[in-house]
């Protein structure tokens, strides 16, 4: 087939932006010569349970889907009752990004909780972890946090201990959104297993599509007791996959060496290169009436832009508004994101701003 996309065309839109990376694409073509016997009987996905292990510990059970609203949906299902509802900060993806997706599919409630940052506090929890016995309220069994978040924030192995500690003895597990985990763990300079199952997570949806895959997540059983039933939800959510070789085989190629970590080192710093740059314009004048919402932790950069600024930058880059009330946009980068893109943006972005200005 002949591209038909100009591939120059380049956007800090999503990390979902960007293609395959070639390790990858080179793994699904290894996977794919002879038969495999199908919906994950194969040597492949057997071969995942070892490499979550390494990653995780022994005993962990891996269950890959197709994609992150997939992961997250059946994950929850497993863990709670048809009672049972989920604490989750008010900007977590399955309360605003997943298209009613834990309500409709799942029946879960999503007891939301405002935050500034992203990051839920035992004390934010209790907010909504009340009302046991209660046959009015939907019952709180589950608290759901995300790694990094979606502001782009991390916790911290302490803060997630204090947060299982908090919820364990309120008969509660604790479920981790992973889409950008490996970002987390680049940032924190720590493995995955530090902050997540050493840290009390239950259940973890472990992301591969944003940081290199072409379509990989998985439901990553981390406490069995806090889990039941994943070999039916899966299916029963269109998330089994028959030819789930070329699932795993994407997941085993981030993850069996250290694909996962230079690719998540690599946007990280490349987020971080478009803060510095805009924090060293507005220094020395070249840069005019940026302003940054959230710390830049992982692979996102939050700011605020003059008015009309970013829709003249859209015309060259696309990227999302944030909150289009203050002019809060968000900038992701990803694992083929150059630092020629880097220095082309900021330049347009001081070009603009001065314009404005």
């Amino acid at each position: 087939m002949t591209p038909i996309h100009d591939p120059s065309i380049r956007g800090f839109a999503s990390d979902n932006y960007s293609g395959i990376h070639p390790e990858v694409l080179a793994a699904i073509a290894a996977a794919n010569e002879g038969h495999q016997v199908a919906y994950g009987e194969d040597v492949y996905t057997e071969r995942l349970q070892e490499v979550f292990a390494h990653h995780f510990g022994e005993r962990v059970e891996a269950f890959p889907v197709f994609n992150g609203t997939g992961a997250n949906v059946t994950g929850l299902q497993s863990m709670l009752p048809r009672w049972g509802a989920v604490v989750a900060a008010s900007t977590a993806h399955i309360n605003v990004d997943e298209g009613g997706a834990p309500e409709r599919v799942a029946g879960i409630k999503i007891l939301n909780v405002p935050t500034e940052d992203g990051k839920l506090t035992p004390e934010l929890i209790d907010r909504e972890a009340w009302g046991w016995g209660d046959e009015h309220r939907a019952q709180p069994l589950v608290v759901s946090i995300t790694q990094s978040t979606e502001l782009g924030t991390l916790y911290t192995p302490d803060e997630i201990r204090a947060i299982a500690d908090h919820i364990h003895p309120l008969g509660m597990h604790l479920h981790v959104d992973g889409a950008r985990l490996a970002n987390a763990a680049a940032s924190l300079d720590l493995p995955f297993r530090a902050f997540t199952r050493d840290a009390g997570v239950d259940v973890l949806s472990f992301g591969g599509t944003k940081n290199g895959a072409m379509g990989a997540e998985a439901v990553v059983v981390l406490n069995p007791e806090a889990s039941a039933g994943l070999t039916y939800l899966r299916k029963l959510n269109m998330q089994l996959s028959s030819k789930m070789r070329f699932v795993s085989a994407q997941l085993i190629a981030l993850l069996e060496g250290d694909l996962w970590l230079r690719n998540a080192r690599h946007s990280n710093a490349m987020a971080q290169r478009l803060r510095s740059g805009i924090e060293a314009g507005l220094a020395d004048g070249s840069v005019r009436g940026v302003g940054f919402t959230q710390k830049t932790q992982a692979n996102g950069v939050f700011a605020t832009l003059p008015d009309g600024v970013a829709d003249r930058l859209r015309e060259s880059f696309r990227f999302y508004d944030w909150d289009a009330a203050r002019n809060e946009v968000r900038w992701m980068c990803s694992f083929d994101t150059t630092e020629e893109d880097i220095d082309a943006f900021l330049a347009a972005i001081a070009r603009e701003t001065a314009s404005a200005a």
